[in-house]
């Protein structure tokens, strides 16, 4: 995978951000994780300069509404260009057994039967389990249990061809049934609900998130090289978020404190 690009950067109810996912990109397709929450995930592939015609593989970490509803315009714009004729091969999206019943329900509800028959055609739902590999785009994937609190959710390790490992915790605190998948480690993908100053104010431990400190000790502990921190807050730090994390992260971490826009594309 040569380059990450920003598809949003907040959590759920946030105004100002888009709802956190991102692409991987390989150099002639891409990788999309979790969708948004809604159809602006159209928008920010405009915006990004995505094409639908690469995008061959995604994945979708849980069922929660900022992360699966933006999947289900995925699916339905992807059947929308088969059936224009205008996209070529099949598209795969990986996930678990709790968040592909929830998605196929909503697509078999919503969808028009000439987008939703093409599910298990042209457009296929596959399963992964706890610590099971797939090869993507070049790249090992190795996809393991969070062990959230509030629903089924899974993260991955990635190793590319060239051995630069990737590890995506998905939106909640780190769990230590996770340690075994940590290193080594060139970036971690963390969620950062709020500052740690600010931790009285957004209440992150009672809604099952981290901090900028835990998620930078967490990167302390295992060597990453870089650390991505998102899925935050959007009121007290909007127009200063990058600067205030990164001051706060320092304190706690030695690498590379990366704390990106919407759209910014990050090199890997």
């Amino acid at each position: 995978m040569k380059r990450l690009i920003v598809l949003g950067t907040g959590q759920a109810v946030c105004l100002h951000y888009r709802n956190t996912c991102f692409a991987l990109d390989s150099g002639n397709e891409y990788f999309l994780v979790d969708g948004g929450g809604g159809s602006n995930i159209l928008n920010s592939f405009l915006e990004t300069g995505i094409e639908w015609q690469k995008l061959h593989y995604a994945y979708l970490s849980h069922e929660h509404t900022d992360h699966l509803i933006g999947m289900i315009w995925v699916i339905r714009y992807i059947a929308e260009l088969i059936n224009w004729g205008k996209y070529s091969g099949d598209f795969t999206l990986y996930t678990h057994d709790v968040a592909a019943e929830k998605l196929l329900a909503v697509c078999n509800m919503l969808l028009k039967h000439q987008q939703s028959e093409l599910i298990g055609k042209r457009i296929h739902v596959e399963l992964v389990k706890d610590g099971e590999s797939r090869e993507i785009l070049g790249s090992h994937f190795t996809f393991f249990d969070i062990h959230s609190t509030k629903a089924k959710q899974f993260g991955f390790r990635m190793v590319t061809e060239e051995n630069m490992p990737l590890v995506f915790l998905g939106d909640e605190p780190f769990s230590e049934s996770c340690a075994r998948y940590m290193e080594p480690c060139k970036w971690l993908l963390s969620e950062a609900y709020c500052l740690y100053s600010e931790r009285e104010q957004y209440n992150p431990y009672e809604l099952h998130h981290s901090t900028v400190k835990e998620a930078c000790e967490c990167a302390e502990r295992f060597h990453a090289k870089n650390l991505i921190l998102w899925h935050t807050e959007d009121e007290s730090t909007f127009g200063k978020r990058k600067e205030a994390y990164t001051a706060e992260g320092k304190r706690y971490y030695s690498g590379i404190i990366h704390v990106p826009d919407d759209f910014e594309v990050i090199p890997l």
